[in-house]
């Protein structure tokens, strides 16, 4: 008997759950910090640049560089500004993407252990309620910097949020009526099997809804309106300096990557390959890694794809962006709603 069999159920469950979430926000924040690294390869080698090449061989220290310049550079706070806001903002920016991870199964199992931290049976309803609290932390900015492009850029977002939010949702009911089950585990499981079972092919149309209502929930091209460089000088970041503009970048990509791993897990089978021992829950250790590493490869392609888009396509008007919203998605995902139950009336019958 180990010491981990002596200890209560309760406190073997707070081990483990603490063990889980910090080797899930290391490699969150691993991802994150190199995310930016492949921004920059990406957007120089379609600008026939080189891009970060001087700290580490081909630049691979740069995000250690930034993250140094990041700390030390004087953090100042405008006279004009409201500070208790404008403090509060970046934080309320980063934490929802945090917690969002939590509910994800990034694996089946390792030994008696879900690779999951929180398995909640209402992990997508969770994970909406949560990741509409980012608007506020950009809000408060766009409030708190008492300027008007970062004035601008906090409407613009809660405009973004409130159009593509309800896309969103209503992008995944078809899912779930398919699945019979709000818990993203069982999601997973109804993927298994064989790769046309994967839900991306069996609801196509509510992919398309879910992946371009996502770029516009971490306000990334087409849909980054809150930020708009060329026309309102980065939005509602633009009064900030040192770690508070930093963690800003640091919650668009983590909102970033757990939009992906969601992407990976609702539409792409999650931890799951048409392969002997890689589409049943772990038994040994070794499978147990690989799925997780399957997971990992998946939600590197889809954010992979995100950074790419970023590069190659121009911005939406913003009228564009509200039409597209209101008058396309909504409609067309309300329609995908009725179409699927309609199906799985017919085959009940």
């Amino acid at each position: 008997m180990t010491w981990i069999d002596q200890l209560t159920p309760l406190a073997q469950f707070a081990l483990f759950s603490a063990i889980k979430i910090i080797c899930v926000f290391s490699v969150l924040m691993f991802i994150v910090a190199y995310a930016v690294w492949v921004e920059r390869k990406v957007s120089a080698a379609i600008q026939d640049r080189h891009g970060p090449n001087r700290v580490g061989i081909f630049g691979l220290l740069q995000p250690a560089a930034d993250a140094v310049k990041a700390f030390l550079k004087e953090d100042f706070t405008p006279g004009h500004v409201r500070k208790v806001y404008f403090w509060l903002a970046p934080a309320i920016v980063m934490i929802p993407s945090l917690l969002t991870v939590a509910i994800i199964p990034f694996g089946s199992r390792l030994g008696a252990q879900k690779m999951v931290i929180a398995d909640l049976n209402v992990g997508i309803l969770y994970t909406f309620g949560i990741v509409s609290l980012g608007v506020y932390g950009i809000v408060l900015a766009g409030y708190a910097a008492n300027s008007k492009y970062p004035f601008l850029g906090g409407i613009r977002s809660t405009a973004q949020m409130i159009s593509y939010e309800i896309a969103m949702g209503m992008s995944v009911i078809p899912i779930f009526l398919l699945v019979g089950s709000l818990n993203l585990g069982q999601v997973i499981e109804y993927q298994t099997g064989n790769v046309f079972h994967w839900l991306i092919f069996k609801q196509p149309l509510a992919f398309g809804i879910f992946l371009a209502a996502m770029f516009a929930e971490t306000n990334r091209l087409p849909f980054d309106l809150p930020e708009s460089e060329q026309e309102l000088a980065g939005g509602y970041n633009v009064e900030y300096s040192s770690i508070k503009f930093a963690l800003f970048f640091m919650g668009e990509y983590a909102a970033m990557t757990a939009a992906s791993a969601m992407m990976v897990t609702l539409f792409l089978g999650g931890w799951t390959l048409p392969i002997a021992g890689l589409d049943q829950p772990a038994q040994t250790i070794g499978i147990g890694l690989l799925q997780i590493g399957v997971f990992l490869a998946k939600m590197l392609f889809v954010e992979f794809m995100v950074i790419w888009v970023r590069w190659m396509w121009p911005r939406f008007r913003y009228d564009q962006l509200m039409d597209l919203g209101w008058r396309r998605f909504i409609p067309l995902a309300l329609a995908n709603i009725v179409a699927t139950a309609v199906v799985l009336w017919g085959v009940a019958k």
